[in-house]
């Protein structure tokens, strides 16, 4: 693992990305970025002092792109246009995503096309490095002229408003200055709109969608094959040859995933002469749509792959000659893969708790709703409610906010991509998911104990002891909330697979082969 990572030069990654936010990485700028910056802060002040109009140089922004900005005021354009943007509403989002923000504009202002001071630049760093974090809110953007309101507000602090996550607490941004002896930044000509203008909102949410997205692939995987062991399903429709003749890369490692999780399982062993024909669909066709959701994670991460080394402000300056007023703010790249990946990760809670239901019918050995002892006791039935109900709301918020514009600055920005939404929206979907696939792994916990003397594979074995380390056999009802929080948070915090994947490289087991690109580390 890298030690160091240049911004504005190196190739940033989601993995990059997440160990920088972590702390894992320390970013620096190489001696070259610096004078790349430099260069083009000279010819943004070489623009003004030739009084050459430039679009947010020497003008309003938005529909006032025609009102000139005379010298003297160009400095005092940039404060205001990151107060007059601040109009952020609703709850601040969490301090790692406003993190991942600074981290990635950053990176994107370092490449040299952006006209910023590299003081300013070497102060976005300070926060970082320091981990003291704007307080960003959730809602405002439209994402174009990207996402203004969200980075009006997570650079209100380069010009001491503001207030910041510092040591745990939230605190006005004066204050801080104060306690580190540190002075407001006075910005320089196009550094407000440099800032302002950019996707790092919808990038950032992108970058955590990946993240946890895998993370339930990785899980959905492990559960599912846990659940079809306990209905004592076939494992035929994870031959590789069907999947040879429709070759979807997902399918195709879903189906080798689950091939390689059942090996040399007693349970499967047990019944491989029985006289069924085929299972339901939430068990035969798992690598259809999990491989669908492997399949639409990776388009997400592709994509933000290309984001994440974009530089997306404006106007772009190329020399003090050559500067070009477009449209690289604009988040429909994003927006439409974030809505994708939000129908792919709602339907992988939808199968999940069709799996959750199968379980419950009392069927193939197993007792009704998982207990011996149903009548005075409820069972496993209340808790496939929640997944119903999870499962439901994550349908609602699958309406692609993408597909959506409501013009803007009085015509001038009259579509916009409404990506923000989509971001935030993923978001909240793979949290109900991680509640439902915690559900199906408790459930499948539960069925896997009624087969015993037999034994399950030895990944499936280690799965099932990593949650009985927390969560018990359920012989009678108890308040099942407090075990369903606690599996969430080993699947949320990413204990769960990391422990099932060493485990894998323990026994020399490969749940990867010949899909490497389909891996994130986390």
């Amino acid at each position: 693992m890298r030690e160091h990572f240049h911004y504005g030069q190196d190739h940033l990654t989601v993995d990059t990305t997440i160990q920088l936010a972590k702390g894992i990485i320390k970013g620096v700028f190489s001696n070259e970025t610096v004078q790349r910056i430099k260069k083009s802060e000279k010819d943004v002040q070489d623009i003004v002092e030739s009084k050459r109009t430039v679009y947010g140089v020497n003008t309003g922004f938005g529909i006032l792109a025609n009102k000139a900005i005379s010298e003297e005021d160009t400095r005092t354009l940039q404060y205001k246009i990151l107060q007059s943007h601040s109009v952020g509403v609703g709850k601040p989002i969490p301090t790692e995503i406003a993190k991942i923000m600074l981290i990635t504009k950053l990176h994107a202002l370092a490449q040299g096309y952006s006209g910023v001071q590299f003081t300013t630049l070497q102060r976005i760093h300070w926060h970082i490095e320091n981990d003291v974090i704007p307080l960003v809110p959730e809602k405002g953007s439209v994402g174009a002229s990207g996402d203004l309101a969200p980075l009006s507000h997570l650079f209100l602090p380069l010009i001491g408003l503001g207030q910041v996550m510092y040591k745990g607490q939230i605190v006005p941004t004066d204050q801080v200055y104060l306690a580190e002896n540190l002075e407001p930044i006075t910005l320089g000509p196009k550094e407000g709109l440099a800032l302002i203008n950019g996707t790092q909102f919808i990038l950032s949410y992108a970058v955590k969608g990946v993240e946890r997205f895998f993370n339930c692939l990785e899980i959905a995987d492990i559960i599912g094959a846990m659940s079809l062991e306990s209905l004592q399903g076939t494992k035929a429709p994870f031959d590789p040859r069907l999947h040879e003749l429709r070759p979807f890369s997902g399918n195709q490692l879903v189906a080798q995933r689950l091939q390689t999780l059942l090996k040399d399982s007693e349970i499967m062993e047990s019944h491989v002469d029985c006289d069924r024909v085929q299972d339901p669909y939430s068990l035969r066709c798992m690598p259809q749509v999990h491989g669908a959701a492997r399949n639409a994670w990776l388009h997400l991460k592709e994509l933000t792959e290309i984001e994440l080394n974009s530089v997306t402000d404006n106007p772009i300056i190329f020399d003090s000659h050559d500067t070009i007023s477009g449209g690289n703010f604009h988040g429909q790249p994003l927006a439409l893969p974030l809505d994708y990946a939000c129908f792919a990760a709602a339907e992988l809670g939808n199968i999940a708790d069709r799996r959750c239901y199968l379980l419950l019918e009392g069927k193939f050995g197993l007792p009704m709703l998982l207990m011996n002892d149903v009548g005075l006791n409820s069972g496993f039935m209340i808790p496939q409610y929640t997944t119903a109900a999870l499962v439901t709301e994550n349908k609602t918020l699958c309406f692609p906010a993408s597909a959506d514009s409501v013009p803007t600055s009085l015509g001038q920005e009259d579509h916009v991509s409404m990506g923000s939404i989509s971001g935030r929206k993923l978001y909240q979907i793979l949290e109900n998911l991680e509640y439902i696939l915690a559900i199906e792994l408790m459930s499948a916990c539960q069925a896997i104990e009624f087969r015993r003397p037999l034994k399950s594979s030895v990944l499936l074995e280690e799965a099932h002891e990593f949650v009985r380390r927390q969560v018990s056999f359920a012989s009678e009802d108890r308040v099942f909330a407090d075990d369903i929080k606690a599996i969430k948070e080993m699947i949320s915090d990413y204990s769960f697979v990391k422990h099932m994947l060493e485990t894998a490289e323990k026994h020399q087991i490969n749940l990867h082969q010949n899909h490497t690109n389909f891996h994130l580390h986390i």
